[in-house]
This record gives structure tokens, sequence and C-alpha cells, in this order.
């Protein structure tokens, strides 16, 4: 089975949406099943159908949810050394090519935002991070054959949950 690093907030959030599809989401939608399921004929019955298809879906949800916290491997960012790059830190990178900063901070799949710069420790420019001290030179190959070269400005530790810019809600977890 593959590990799949997560930070602890990750983690919770995920015990939080597998709980709420479990305990609250799937009862309500079964109730709803059943009272239009008492309306008679099923084959016709639109309200027993969408609800029969929302179970479904609520199903495979928890699957894969139990899944990814079967896999997780909880990393507490705030604890490890950040003069090195691992997962959880904050990377200051200098395009060398157009002399460009970015910036990037590396966490797990599931936490990943690519449109505000979280990248999942799985992605290339991650697995070539890791490990470089400040000043190191990056050379990235990206599949498509172009070459990006970049050197490390600063490496440093902002917790992710304080970058993410959607972090979902029980309204979220629910299937409409």
């Amino acid at each position: 089975m593959k590990q799949e690093p997560i930070s602890v907030e990750g983690y919770d959030l995920l015990i939080k949406e597998f709980k709420f599809l479990k305990d609250i989401h799937k009862p309500e939608i079964a109730k709803e099943k059943q009272i239009a399921a008492a309306h008679g004929d099923r084959s016709e019955n639109a309200e027993y159908l969408a609800a029969k298809e929302k179970l479904r879906h609520i199903d495979k949800r928890l699957f894969y949810l139990n899944s990814m916290i079967e896999k997780s491997v909880i990393i507490d960012s705030s604890k490890l050394n950040h003069s090195k790059v691992c997962f959880g830190s904050r990377v200051h990178l200098l395009n060398l090519d157009t002399d460009e900063e970015e910036v990037y901070t590396i966490c797990g799949a599931l936490e990943a935002e690519v449109e505000n710069s979280l990248i999942s420790i799985h992605s290339p420019l991650a697995k070539a991070l890791i490990g470089k001290e400040v000043g190191d030179e990056v050379i990235l190959k990206l599949p498509n054959g172009v070459k990006k070269e970049y050197e490390i400005e600063k490496i440093e530790y902002i917790p992710i949950f304080d970058l993410k810019k959607k972090i979902p809600t029980e309204e979220d977890f629910r299937f409409h």
C-alpha cells in the first residue's frame, strides 16, 4: 500500500468529512429514500431514484476517504527542520530563465491547490526540491522536454492551512 503524507490539519479534515458523510449525511439521504419509496412505483419515482443515486455517490466517497485515511502518514511540519526542503516547507525560488521569484509550499496530494502555490509532494518540482538547501540550484526536466532552472533563495515554514484558500465545510461535503 502506497503511503500518503498529509498534514495534521489535512488528516483532521479527512476524518471530519468521513464522519459527516457516514453519521449525518448518509442517514439523511437514506431517510429521504425511505420516504420517497413510500410514494409507490419506484421505477418512475424521481425522488426515490435521486436519493438512491446520492447514496451510491456517498458510498463511493466513503470508500475513497477510508482508503486515503488508511494510507495517510501524518506529518507535523512544525516539528521538522526546514533548513533543507521537506514536507511543509515554503520555498522561494529564483527562476534562472526569467529572473522572477516563484514561491511554492510542499504539501500532501489532498491538500494541494496549485493555483495558490500549494504543490503535491508527488509533483516533479517538489521531488526535485526535497532535501535541497538555500543556494542550491535545481534543474527540472518536464515531461514535454522543457528544462527549467531554479535557485533556492529561502526556505521557511508557514502552516499549510494558513495558506489554503479553499477549506471545505460540512456544506461542501454534501451531495446535492
